[in-house]
């Protein structure tokens, strides 16, 4: 089975961190897989640094979705960064704060299903099925494009 654990990071004004990927031009939560013999929070943390060169930690678990069909199940994070300056990388371009009304296009659908179904209930662990595509699926059936 597979995993990836996002981060939602939120500013004071409770609008959301997004990152926008250069190698198929959509707008996503800093995130990514879990690797051998990390934990779901380790990774999100390690993927954070790597795509924003900050510095965060876990505040809790907002959501745990599961994609039937696929082995696969992915953990989003409301973490707080506590060092550091949001910096472009290889791997993010672009940064910018959203109010959860006012999303970017193009966003990850399944980013946007799991932070919208977190945001009815933010301080509860939502469990979420998704039946929506999720971005890797997106570009198995060339709808997304891969630049790099």
């Amino acid at each position: 089975m597979q995993a990836g654990a996002f981060a939602t990071i939120l500013n004071e004004r409770g609008e959301v961190l997004l990152c926008h990927r250069p190698d198929v031009d959509l707008w996503n939560a800093p995130g990514g897989r879990v690797e051998a013999g990390e934990s779901p929070w380790e990774a999100v943390l390690r993927e954070i640094r790597e795509e924003t060169a900050v510095q965060a930690e876990v505040v809790r678990l907002a959501s745990v979705s599961w994609k039937p069909g696929r082995q696969e199940i992915l953990f989003q994070f409301v973490c707080r960064i506590v060092a550091g300056q949001l910096s472009v990388t290889d791997e993010c371009d672009a940064f910018a704060y959203f109010p959860l009304d006012n999303l970017p296009e193009p966003l990850g659908p399944a980013f946007r299903s799991r932070l919208l179904a977190w945001s009815q209930n933010p301080d509860e662990t939502v469990l979420i099925t998704d039946e929506g595509p999720s971005t890797r699926e997106l570009l198995e059936r060339g709808l997304l494009r891969r630049d790099a």
